[in-house]
């Protein structure tokens, strides 16, 4: 730099540009290390030309040889991740194909999970203390508790106090109303979406889909794309079930035929067996059960779960308990030796043995009419863990391989016409300059390429459309460059002096252009979703691509051509 002044300048936006750059890129807060990765690199690239633009690398007349070296570096390591590309570029949902569901957890339901259950070890809790009360029923979201006139309200309060979540104060009397905080709501349903998702990504990684995709979308929804799925009934099943196994002792002090007329025995419930033909795989009939509702284990003592073959090598799935839920077994079937354990999954009998004698071991068996199928995926589900409320699907969408191609196939076509109209029209209009500037869009094709395979991104369809952007963006750089060249050497200027004004001059306009642009993609990949992120990927690292190619690659070559010879004309 000529002036001491100027450089403190190139210093300051320098440091701006990294620092504006950083921010934008702390805000987009995604958990994706390939994201971060690439927007880092673009800052670094664009902090980079931003240097060199105030001279702090030093005039470019200095020796080619790190320019050069580092040229062939990035082109050879491009190459290097991209090749094959059918086997290293990943393809998006839109492009192979596969299914695109929107599930939203009933949240609601966990709260109302979190209060029975809460409700249920408090009256355990005061029974166990001696407690007596008059009344201990529910009304809507509200415990009220009942205390004869002499009843003992600090064991009550201390009880209540090992319950962070619930809050009591007294109604009138002795009665207390006992009921769940509001912050511990809001809480609740946080935790219950966040817990969904980790289950859902856990029982799809057992499913084996490879590359799927798993975001929370506002409060309450999840955003699932599975890619080359080719099952999307079984898919669904497999996300959808709640999978809540309960252990619950069938009620054989009631009749189920009174309790089927409507006189259900307060403390049971009425649920069904079916009965499933192994031949159709329909359910042929429905068998009631009356079970007592309060629960004696569930599967959140589960440990493990597999698939094993009965005596008559019917599949049949083993679980076995932790060491908690081994000694709750234990208990259990100590206890009610002769006694039937219904085994539930989602509020469906799958079996109703008979506890023979005491069972130390902590292990169960759930058997019924299962295909092989079917007791591989309960297995699964089974030690992913429940989900912990149900979910409902808002919007499904597949894609069938078919269509992908077809996609696929456009989108090369449009991208070879779009680049053969370009080189064609840069060549004729520019000459040798626009050969050169060709040049420098093929690197930034292959860079583009490399990054996308490096990183493990995946190409979507707008993704596509986002490297056809980048080739008129790319070609556009060029095409400002070389009219500001023109208008030098129109001006009188040796070839000299025309390439370094019209690089000068030009790269500031570039520059704004191309992060205005990079702005906008880094919105688009905070708040998009699924397509539209792919094509934010690929303009963000596009951009970064086409700064490099454009204004460094060809500047290289042009001050290797002026040093080494004498140049008279210049074709442009």
């Amino acid at each position: 730099m000529k002036s001491p002044f100027a450089w403190k300048i190139g210093l300051l936006v320098l440091v701006g540009a990294l620092l504006g750059l950083g921010v934008a890129i702390y805000q987009v807060g995604t958990d994706s290390t390939l994201m971060k990765a690439m927007s880092a690199l673009v800052s670094l690239g664009i902090a980079f030309l931003v240097a060199q633009r105030f001279g702090m690398f030093g005039d470019m007349k200095s020796p080619f040889i790190w320019k050069i070296g580092l040229i062939i570096l990035i082109l050879a390591t491009s190459l290097w991740y991209a090749l094959p590309l059918n086997k290293t570029i990943k393809l998006g949902l839109d492009l192979q194909g596969g299914m695109h569901l929107v599930l939203e957890v009933e949240a609601e339901k966990a709260i109302e999970g979190s209060r029975e259950r809460a409700f249920g070890e408090i009256r355990g809790r005061l029974n166990r203390k001696g407690v007596k009360y008059v009344n201990f029923s529910r009304e809507g979201d509200v415990l009220k508790v009942t205390l004869p006139e002499k009843g003992d309200f600090k064991k009550v309060s201390t009880v209540v106090q090992g319950f962070p979540d619930l809050r009591m104060e007294r109604e009138k009397g002795n009665t207390h109303l006992i009921e769940m905080a509001s912050e511990a709501k809001v809480r609740v349903k946080d935790l219950a979406v966040r817990q969904a998702l980790e289950t859902m990504r856990n029982r799809i990684d057992q499913f084996g889909v490879s590359e799927p995709s798993l975001i929370r979308q506002g409060d309450r929804r999840l955003v699932i794309q599975l890619p080359g799925i080719k099952d999307p009934e079984r898919a669904k099943r497999l996300i959808g079930q709640t999978a809540l196994l309960e252990f619950k002792l069938v009620d054989d002090r009631n009749s189920v035929e009174d309790a089927l007329t409507g006189r259900v025995p307060p403390g049971s419930e009425i649920l069904y067996q079916p009965i499933i033909n192994r031949k159709t795989r329909k359910v042929e009939r429905r068998t009631p059960f009356l079970l007592k509702r309060r629960t004696v284990l569930t599967g959140n003592s589960l440990l493990d779960a597999r698939v094993e073959f009965g005596q008559f090598s019917q599949p049949q799935v083993s679980v076995r308990f932790d060491g908690r839920g081994s000694r709750i077994f234990d208990r259990i079937t100590s206890a009610n030796v002769g006694k039937r354990l219904a085994i539930v999954l989602d509020k469906r009998i799958y079996s109703a043995p008979v506890i023979q004698e005491r069972i130390s071991g902590g292990s169960a068996i759930i058997s019924g009419s299962f295909s092989d199928e079917e007791a591989r995926d309960l297995a699964i589900v089974l030690r992913a863990g429940a989900l912990p409320a149900p979910v409902k699907i808002l919007e499904e969408r597949t894609v069938g391989p078919s269509l992908g191609r077809d996609s696929i196939r456009a989108g090369i076509v449009a991208i070879i016409v779009g680049g053969i109209v370009v080189l064609i029209f840069m060549v004729v209009y520019y000459g040798l300059s626009g050969f050169l500037a060709n040049l420098a869009l093929v690197l930034n094709l292959v860079i583009i390429m490399g990054v996308l395979a490096g990183f493990g991104a995946t190409l979507t369809l707008p993704g596509i459309a986002g490297l056809i952007l980048t080739v008129g963006m790319a070609v556009d750089a060029n095409v400002l460059i070389f009219e500001r060249i023109r208008e030098e050497l129109r001006l009188g200027k040796t070839i000299r002096a025309a390439v370094d004004q019209g690089y000068g001059r030009a790269f500031l306009t570039i520059l704004d252009a191309n992060v205005t642009t990079l702005i906008a993609a880094l919105v688009l990949l905070q708040f998009g979703t699924g397509p539209v992120r792919g094509f934010a990927v690929t303009l963000s690292v596009g951009i970064g691509a086409s700064m490099f190619t454009a204004v460094f690659v060809t500047r290289v070559v042009f001050d290797r051509i002026l040093n080494r010879r004498e140049v008279r004309a210049l074709s442009i």
